[in-house]
């Protein structure tokens, strides 16, 4: 048992030395990873099939999600929604003013729409898919069909916890053993171009292993317009994986708050061999101080460009919410990179008010994949008769437009905080200006 053991540890490091750490170190493929998608496709057109024509035997109702939402909205204002309701309740002039008692019923009625259907909350959950991927967790709506639909689900629950979650597990170990090990050497050599390359190649090395531990299929598009030194790579915000989907096809300073545990290590490691930004607890909170760091790291052309989240938080891959002004206050050239995941294969948003980092890379690993499309956009650069917040909002609408996703512009902080005083005091002003005027 011991010697047969011993045997099955060595193949399998064998196959992922040759297989995947090499091909990852040279930053080659061998397109396996395309032919396993395609198998997927087939897989799951074929389940689809079955369930319909199972669903329509037995009348069962096929899940349809309702992509437009689940209320009608007229593009109406109130002064017109009022009137109406005026109209077809009361005798009185339309244009009285005065408070009638039928005007609540519009801000009752815009109330529960809001509660029912509002812009915010939907954006932080992970919605159902037209058809199954044979993952339990994306359409809770599958019923008993078939026993071959059954098996094959049985089938795959082992595949991907016995296969594939062992296979991951050991590539993510091996990733960022070799990331710790890799920048901690590369620290201690003297600054200069043989410091930078190496650091370069083992960032790129051990992010490439890291993405292959993901089963990640990534699409790249335009990379003439990569973010250059001395610039601002800002991206929407789906999953903290989107950090290794850039990383593993660009060289970026990273930005972020120093933790303990296993990321510190990491970060520790990481800063000796690349100038990262990182803060303190304390210091995150002093935005003129982050905005200074900043200002200094991208006046030197020298130092890589800085990858930042502006959104804040994680949106579930439909939509991009407001972006922080901070990081298009500093006056530095800003590259937009717009990132889609396909939620077919395997869902990439993390709801941290749901699950934990654990609970999620352990869902990201048994998973059957992470499919992504990247786009580079041209670079941009704010206009003199811009503010940061028009800038800001120029460069997101931008990166919606590419990766075809609604551009919203509420802050996603608000899945954790109250609405704004002043969202609500916008609407008493109207209503004051209709009854009182000017």
């Amino acid at each position: 048992v011991v010697n047969l053991l011993g045997i099955s540890i060595t193949v399998l490091f064998t196959l992922l030395l040759v297989f995947i750490i090499v091909p990852a170190i040279f930053g080659v493929s061998f397109g396996i990873r395309k032919v396993y998608m395609k198998t997927l496709l087939k897989t799951f057109q074929w389940a689809t099939l079955r369930i319909e024509r199972g669903a329509k035997e037995k009348n069962h109702p096929l899940y349809k999600p309702n992509v437009n939402g689940i209320i009608a909205k007229d593009p109406t204002s109130l002064e017109e929604e009022i009137k109406e309701i005026r109209r077809s309740g009361s005798g009185k002039a339309l244009d009285t003013p005065e408070f009638e008692l039928s005007d609540i019923f519009y801000f009752c009625r815009k109330g529960i729409e809001t509660i029912m259907d509002d812009e915010v909350t939907k954006r932080f959950s992970a919605e159902e898919l037209e058809s199954w991927n044979l993952l339990s967790r994306t359409n809770y709506n599958f019923q008993y069909i078939s026993l071959r639909l059954t098996v094959l689900w049985g089938l795959g629950v082992l595949i991907r916890y016995c296969f594939l979650l062992p296979l991951r597990i050991a590539l993510a170990f091996t990733g960022i053993s070799l990331l710790v090990t890799g920048t901690t050497v590369v620290g201690y050599l003297p600054n200069g171009r043989c410091k930078e390359f190496l650091s370069k190649h083992v960032h790129l090395m051990c992010y490439r292993i890291c993405v292959r531990a993901l089963t990640a299929i990534i699409t790249y598009h335009d990379r003439e317009n990569r973010p250059r030194n001395g610039g601002i790579c800002v991206a929407n915000h789906t999953s903290p994986i989107d950090v290794i989907i850039l990383a593993s096809d660009g060289y970026y300073a990273m930005v972020g708050q120093i933790h303990g545990g296993l990321m510190g290590v990491i970060q520790r490691a990481m800063v000796k061999a690349c100038p990262h930004v990182w803060f303190e607890r304390s210091e995150v909170k002093d935005r003129h101080l982050v905005a200074k760091r900043l200002t200094e790291h991208v006046q030197d052309k020298s130092k890589l460009p800085i990858l930042i989240f502006p959104e804040g938080t994680c949106i579930n891959n439909t939509s991009v919410m407001m972006f922080k002004k901070g990081s298009f206050e500093i006056g530095a050239t800003v590259y937009p990179v717009a990132i889609k995941y396909d939620p077919q294969f395997g869902d990439a948003f993390w709801n941290s008010s749901k699950y934990g980092m654990v609970t999620y890379l352990l869902r990201m690993m048994t998973s059957w994949a992470i499919v992504c499309s990247v786009w580079y956009l041209p670079p941009m650069t704010r206009q003199p008769e811009e503010d940061a917040v028009q800038f800001a909002n120029r460069v997101k609408s931008a990166i919606a437009r590419q990766g075809g996703l609604v551009d919203l512009l509420w802050d996603g902080g608000l899945k954790r905080e109250k609405v704004k005083d002043t969202f609500k005091e916008e609407q008493q002003k109207l209503y004051s200006k209709m009854i009182v005027g000017n």
